[in-house]
């Protein structure tokens, strides 16, 4: 078969699809009305029989509320699933907005239900005139005249029923979508919060740099003037040779140590190149075998690279020293507006989400207006993602 033909069944196909979307969700809306109908009966009855006891009441309330969002949020993503649109967020619209949407959807669900009921009536009537004709018992003309008034009834019908569906679109959109001021507050609210997350963060790292400068290098430095002063009083100039070869490599190691150290700080190599050449000499570093995929066409701003940075390598510490991992894989990817990375290992897993490394890195990313998410099961593997704005 040809290319064009096959292209040409397949477009007057999705066009079928796009004019039966409104009959779809029309219908499915009915169905899901009659369950939305019944939950609020049987809350309301539940609401008013405990209303003598205010703490069960106020408890039957939270618990309503908390179930109408789920219903709600299944209403949005009915509606974003015929419409062919992204997954909504999930309801955040305040208890008695959500309760009044599910109320407010019997409107559209009674005329959906008299909408479908005239289009099932309109296929009995048209299978009557359809058999009438195949009998004889109607003419040409009668039947073309029954034809050319059925399409004009099918078409009214079906705008009536197309109009339905912009009714419960906008009714979801008008009463769970959030308002301007709604939406002022909650963006003040995460901005605070990520403002109390990134202090937290800071003052984790301090404790961390304080803590690796006592614990590692000041060690090493103590055992280096140790070592100088033995070689300063041994009078055996092969001894005082030996020691002064082995307080020359303990201060390579020390200053690759303070490198380390300050590369925790800030990685400095961002200044001159990108990030994917300084994940690459973080992971000719490492003991594990690393993996690095970089599909990233314009560079990010420099907050992203870092934080990007920071998540690599403290994932890649994580899978090192705890999981035990043979490879660690590091996949960056540009999409529309945001920069995803995802680290991967094949360790035993069981890393805590709530732990003071993976919980600093989700505050970096909550800073940006980013998402983090860990995925690590007893046993493995261990997931971490990262996503953050362009810009």
């Amino acid at each position: 078969m040809p290319e064009h033909t096959v292209h040409g069944r397949r477009s007057r196909l999705a066009a079928v699809a796009r004019r039966g979307r409104p009959v779809a969700a029309v219908a499915a809306g009915v169905l899901t009305a009659v369950a939305e109908a019944l939950f609020l009966l049987l809350a309301g009855l539940a609401v008013v029989a405990v209303s003598p006891v205010p703490a069960v009441r106020r408890r039957v309330g939270a618990t309503t509320i908390r179930y109408a969002r789920r219903v709600a949020g299944w209403e949005r993503r009915r509606l974003a699933a015929i419409a062919s649109e992204e997954p909504p967020a999930p309801v955040r619209a305040s208890g008695a907005r959500v309760v009044g949407y599910l109320a407010a959807r019997l409107l559209p669900a009674a005329l959906g239900a008299l909408t479908a009921g005239l289009l099932v009536v309109g296929v009995v009537l048209a299978a009557i005139v359809v058999r009438s004709f195949v009998a004889g018992t109607m003419t040409v003309a009668g039947f073309l005249l029954q034809v050319l008034i059925g399409a004009a009834l099918l078409a009214v019908n079906l705008q009536a029923m197309a109009g339905v569906a912009t009714l419960d679109r906008r009714l979801a959109r008008r009463l769970l979508e959030s308002h301007t001021r709604e939406a002022l507050q909650r963006r003040i609210s995460e901005l605070a919060v990520s403002r109390a997350g990134v202090i937290a963060a800071v003052d984790v790292e301090r404790q961390r740099i304080e803590r690796d400068l006592h614990d590692g290098l000041q060690q090493h430095l103590v055992a280096l003037g140790m070592l100088l002063g033995r070689a300063r009083r041994s009078r055996d100039p092969g001894k005082a040779r030996a020691l002064l070869t082995q307080a020359h490599e303990d201060a390579q190691r020390a200053v690759d140590e303070l490198r380390e150290v300050a590369w925790r700080v800030y990685p400095s190599a961002l200044d001159h190149t990108t990030l994917d050449e300084v994940l690459t000499m973080v992971a000719q570093r490492s003991a594990t075998p690393v993996k690095i995929t970089y599909d990233v066409p314009v560079r990010p701003a420099r907050p992203v690279e870092t934080v990007l940075y920071f998540v690599a390598c403290e994932a890649l510490t994580n899978a090192t020293k705890h999981a035990r991992a043979t490879l660690v894989a590091i996949e960056i990817e540009a999409r529309d507006t945001t920069i995803g990375m995802r680290v991967h290992d094949d360790g035993i897993g069981g890393a805590d989400p709530h732990g003071s490394g993976l919980q600093g890195l989700a505050r970096r990313v909550a800073a940006l207006d980013g998402r983090f998410d860990v995925h690590s099961p007893p046993g493995g593997p261990t997931t971490i993602r990262a996503e953050l704005p362009c810009a």
